[in-house]
């Protein structure tokens, strides 16, 4: 007879953390789910993901920034997938504070615990933007999670279908601001499908997986898509990329953590990230459902 393992979700309520709990639970695996809202869950989230509130056997409630709220958070656990990092400007903290830190704090307890396997996910061609400080706090973190002594899989997706949202809210004003020509390409995944692959990875050595989606597409493309799917005439407008990275200086002179996450955006645009096709689902039926949704 088997035995149900366990396997603690960090970052549950996230977009991928939520597809994350419902496909481990669907492959019969016990979930605690390590959250800061509980109740940021309990609902929908704002990109199509779903309520798994009730999904999960256990929920933690607590902050990586504060150690004391996450004590023994990887107590008899046997896997570990983090899926947390700073995806918002934070007053208080920086990728260095959630994405290094945080994560170190939930891997020297998957160390003690002795856990069998601990999956991270990181990001695709961080190789080519070694000086964004976001890049930086995960790639710190890598370098830890291979030295820990565990069995490890890093995941590295090059965009997930709720980055490409933001393109689409923007389509609803109207008007999309591109900086650069938008002529690089990308082929982002969908949650659940990503979700698969994170979960297939606890099986098997240890390694790093690059993951894409199945349509690879121009930047300009998805806002194009985004618009068609508003029901609305494509109205963008280039803005060069050294007005931006000029525009970047002066943000970083007010706002530190809002310059560091606006550089990984922009340095992002300068290049391809067309990454390992995974998965069946399409950005152009995502765009679809978000439009659906809002009417």
């Amino acid at each position: 007879m088997s035995v149900t393992k366990k396997v603690l979700v960090a970052g549950a309520s996230g977009y991928l953390g939520r597809y994350a709990v419902k496909e481990f639970k669907e492959r019969g695996y016990q979930v605690r789910a390590l959250v800061r809202n509980p109740d940021k869950f309990k609902t929908a989230g704002s990109h199509g993901e779903p309520a798994v509130h009730d999904l999960a056997d256990e929920i933690v409630v607590g902050d990586v920034t504060s150690p004391e709220s996450i004590r023994d958070v990887c107590k008899g656990v046997d896997i570990v997938f983090c899926a947390l990092g700073l995806t918002a400007p934070d007053a208080h903290h920086s990728s260095y504070d959630v994405d290094y830190l945080g994560n170190k704090r939930i891997l020297e307890q998957a160390v003690a615990e002795r856990v069998s396997r601990f999956i991270y996910v990181s990001v695709f061609n961080e190789d080519k933007m070694p000086d964004i400080l976001t890049i930086k706090a995960h790639e710190l973190f890598v370098a830890e999670l291979k030295n820990s002594g565990l069995s490890w899989a890093v995941i590295r997706p090059n965009g997930y279908f709720s980055d490409m949202g933001r393109f689409f809210s923007m389509a609803q004003s109207g008007h999309i601001f591109m900086v650069g020509e938008g002529e690089k390409k990308i082929n982002p995944i969908h949650g659940a499908d990503l979700a698969k692959v994170c979960v297939d990875a606890v099986k098997g050595e240890s390694r790093e997986i690059p993951v894409g989606g199945p349509d690879i597409y121009t930047f300009k493309e998805t806002m194009e898509l985004a618009f068609h799917a508003c029901g609305k005439t494509p109205w963008i407008t280039e803005l060069p990329l050294w007005l931006a990275e000029g525009g970047l200086m002066v943000t970083g002179l007010f706002n530190r953590n809002l310059a560091d996450l606006l550089s990984f955006a922009i340095e992002a645009l300068k290049f391809d990230h067309v990454a390992p096709a995974y998965g069946s689902r399409h950005l152009k039926d995502f765009f679809a459902e978000l439009s659906s949704r809002k009417h």
